[in-house]
């Protein structure tokens, strides 16, 4: 039974929403099914009847940030058609979403094979692979994947390390020092004029 606290009109939500403030403080490790429960005002049994345990509601906080995810990078690539801009729309997402962020990268900590879940992290990397097309100089089928996978290794990484404040002297949303990062992807190094 609820506790009196509680006036939510969607209980998964306030979990989730508990879930991913949690998470920002402490990390996913220190996450408890009882802990969530006190911090939403409701009964310790409520996250178990949501969720079933700690792997299923941290499958549907990483599905929803795959979701929120590829929102972002669908909507900036309408709005700029800008691989760059891609980049830096997923390192904001990494800085916005701080919990999502750290849950989605960590297939131990959640069931990965929940259909829900695997059709919304397919659909974030489809969209940051879409953006390839957006490239200057275009790529081939073949090259698809290998600048996809480059662009994301070099956001993910940016992201990774300002989250981690292995970057000394960062702003507090660092776009335009991952965009001068992630420029180096999509600008071709000048080269030397040969000597005559």
């Amino acid at each position: 039974m609820a506790k009196a606290s509680y006036h939510h009109g969607d209980l998964r939500r306030a979990l989730l929403d508990a879930a991913a403030a949690a998470i920002a403080e402490d990390g996913p490790a220190a996450l408890s099914l009882r802990d969530l429960a006190r911090r939403a005002g409701v009964s310790h049994a409520a996250p178990t009847h949501h969720f079933g345990d700690k792997k299923g509601l941290l499958t549907a906080l990483a599905a929803e940030g795959f979701d929120r995810l590829a929102a972002d990078l669908l909507a900036t690539r309408a709005a700029t058609g800008s691989f760059l801009e891609l980049g830096v729309a997923y390192v904001r997402f990494a800085t916005a979403h701080r919990a999502h962020f750290e849950v989605m990268w960590r297939p131990d900590l959640y069931h990965a094979d929940d259909p829900a879940l695997v059709a919304a992290r397919d659909r974030s990397g489809d969209a940051l692979y879409a953006g390839v097309a957006d490239l200057p100089d275009g790529a081939g089928a073949a090259d698809v994947r290998e600048a996809g996978l480059a662009a994301w290794s070099l956001a993910h990484g940016f992201a990774t390390l300002w989250l981690s404040d292995a970057l000394p002297d960062m702003p507090e949303m660092p776009d335009e020092m991952a965009r001068a990062v992630l420029r180096q992807l999509t600008t071709k190094p000048s080269r030397p004029k040969p000597r005559g």
